[in-house]
């Protein structure tokens, strides 16, 4: 499926209904890692989280939303997974978790990530100011016997990270990543970051504005 159709689909499936928040994170890190992640409140129970991140090494990393938007000391000042009730690690499919434990996505042979998670905990609103981190290994979920899998997943070192900002509303977001290629934020996922095949196709394609 095309970026291009992949928008008509969500736009005709939320046109009307009422917008409960969107958010971006642009995340940078060691080395060439770089990602756009995009949070869309679809309704008070459903968060839509959608990203691209390039540059990982080949395999699953856990991705966290944690508690402080705080880069002063890149990722390391991000503080812990953010956690409101006080719950232990876990699994996104599970009851007992983290609100921000959004599980592991997955880098093919070409370092690149690309996901669309649906939470039922997360809410926009609260993670707005906060920070998403993608971490070096895979999330255990709280299932690894290890003694940070109730704690963090034993998930590894945080590679890269960024603050989640409020963006705009529903089909209101016609920003770009680089204003030469005319690619938006949106349709950023099924881009390179650099390079041949980067800028659209066909430039007469409208822009997907969510």
């Amino acid at each position: 499926m095309t970026c291009e159709s992949c928008a008509q689909k969500v736009r005709a499936a939320l046109e009307g209904k009422p917008d409960f928040g969107a958010a971006v994170a642009m995340l940078a890190g060691v080395g060439s890692i770089q990602g756009v992640v995009r949070f869309l409140q679809l309704s008070e129970e459903r968060c839509l989280i959608d990203g691209t991140i390039d540059g990982l090494e080949p395999g699953p990393h856990g991705l966290h939303v944690h508690t402080l938007g705080d880069l002063t000391l890149d990722c390391l000042s991000c503080g812990e997974h953010y956690n409101p009730f006080g719950r232990q690690h876990g699994g996104p499919g599970d009851s007992e978790r983290h609100a921000g434990d959004l599980g592991n996505i997955v880098a093919g042979p070409d370092g690149r990530a690309s996901f669309r998670l649906e939470d039922s905990q997360l809410k926009v609103w609260d993670v707005i100011g906060r920070s998403l981190v993608v971490d070096a290994g895979e999330d255990d979920l709280g299932r690894g016997g290890h003694p940070l899998s109730k704690q963090t997943g034993n998930s590894g070192e945080r590679l890269a990270c960024g603050i989640i900002a409020r963006s705009a509303g529903l089909f209101q977001n016609p920003k770009q990543i680089c204003a030469c290629d005319g690619v938006t934020l949106w349709e950023e996922r099924d881009r390179p970051i650099a390079g041949k095949g980067r800028s659209k196709a066909n430039l007469e394609t409208p822009a997907a504005h969510l």
